[in-house]
């Protein structure tokens, strides 16, 4: 929302208890009794673990949400702009080791990535004006957040191990906010990725937020068999877009960049550091 009213949009931002997407004809009615010019569906189950054991609630949103609200959109004509995800990816790397682009075939390993993609066909099959982007490790201000988890076991003394066997792309939503509402602008465009420049295993991007922090921990690395969690996940997922450029879009910074300014912009980082002292 900040992102999109500094550009000079006008933005109604629906939460939960506002609208249920995957109540049938909620959109469709709203969309009938005010005119909108884009929609972006930012709801998901992304609880990974838990999914396993919900598979009803994550498909719930994941795929019959995702499919009631690109119906609505094309129904109405308004361009739809839906959030999808690198765990659609669960093969090894492409050959030569590059990362995923949007033309790779993909291969969804587990509940939350299956029913993620089966939102994605659910909004190309809509056959309405779509851009559908797929993004990565996501941390922010809100919602699930690594690096401040990283941190707060780190100052409280607590022993850190992260996990060392999978790579992807971190992504800052400050980052992100930005390029989809520069995607916006543009007229829909269909699949384009949108992840922070580079990779890194948790592990990595462990070590470097406590340098970056100046936190003198020791960070003990884990195989994905040792963490023992119960849904799968891709062993490499990092996300790079060969459309990008065509449609003149410039790449997200380098993780470790965004990273910094992230560690200087929330108000909780602070905080944690001063109490280490």
């Amino acid at each position: 929302m900040p992102q999109l009213l500094a550009a000079g949009h006008e933005v109604l931002a629906l939460e939960r208890r506002d609208l249920d997407i995957a109540e049938e004809g909620a959109l469709s009615g709203l969309l009938g009794r005010s005119h909108f010019d884009r929609v972006v569906n930012c709801a998901a189950y992304t609880n990974v673990d838990r999914a396993e054991a919900e598979p009803e609630l994550a498909a719930r949103c994941n795929y019959r949400g995702a499919a009631l609200v690109a119906a609505a959109c094309a129904g109405s004509g308004v361009p739809l702009c839906h959030l999808s995800t690198d765990f659609v990816f669960g093969g090894d790397a492409p050959e030569g080791g590059r990362g995923w682009v949007e033309s790779d075939p993909v291969s969804p390993l587990g509940v939350y990535a299956t029913t993620k993609r089966e939102g994605e066909l659910a909004c190309l099959a809509a056959g309405g004006p779509l851009y559908l982007v797929r993004t990565s490790w996501l941390y922010g201000t809100t919602g699930p957040n690594f690096p401040l988890a990283i941190l707060r076991r780190a100052v409280s003394g607590q022993p850190l191990q992260v996990v060392a066997d999978q790579v992807g792309s971190p992504t800052w939503t400050y980052d992100l906010a930005q390029a989809v509402t520069r995607l916006l602008e543009l007229p829909p465009c269909g699949l384009v990725h949108l992840a922070g420049g580079g990779r890194a295993t948790w592990h990595r991007f462990a070590e470097e937020l406590l340098r970056q922090a100046e936190l003198e921990v020791t960070v003990r690395p884990v195989s994905t068999a040792e963490w023992g969690a119960p849904a799968p996940r891709p062993r490499f997922s990092v996300l790079e877009s060969e459309r990008g450029e065509e449609l003149g879009l410039a790449p997200l910074r380098a993780w470790e960049e965004a990273l910094r300014e992230y560690l200087s912009s929330e108000p909780e980082v602070a905080s944690l550091l001063d109490r280490s002292g």
